[in-house]
């Protein structure tokens, strides 16, 4: 048989692994009429990570179209981007909020406010204007 302390002891070590793990630390996406509100009011840039071939399908409308893959490379794309708007929060969305996720690491490791808006789909499904680069 277990003690009354011995067992408390075992759930507060199984409680603090829990609040530990990944998956309780995960942040969550911001919905798109969240975001779309952010960047309305002129505090946020809303940003594509997707890769250029992906555009082609279509974007947010008004989204800035800045590959991950040069986030993590030259900067060619990003680094004018980043030098104009250092207070502004970066709004990021991808494929399936994957990349988006990666990107918003990357940056806040850096110093940014950076927001993972997810899915370009939950953007089409909440009905929000998209268009052809």
């Amino acid at each position: 048989m277990i003690s009354p302390m011995r067992l408390f002891l075992m759930l507060l070590a199984a409680l603090s692994a829990l609040a530990a793990s990944p998956l309780a630390r995960a942040e969550a996406v911001l919905a798109p009429a969240e975001a779309a509100k952010l960047v309305e009011q002129g505090g946020a840039l809303l940003i594509d990570v997707r890769e250029p071939a992906e555009w082609s399908g279509g974007v947010v409308a008004g989204a800035l179209l800045l590959p991950l893959s040069d986030l993590r490379g030259a900067r060619e794309k990003w680094r004018p981007i980043l030098e104009a708007h250092p207070e502004k929060t970066l709004v990021l969305y991808c494929r399936s909020g994957n990349r988006s996720g990666i990107a918003m690491k990357i940056l806040r490791e850096e110093g940014r406010d950076a927001r993972n808006a997810g899915a370009f789909s939950a953007w089409q499904s909440a009905g929000v204007p998209i268009t052809k680069p």
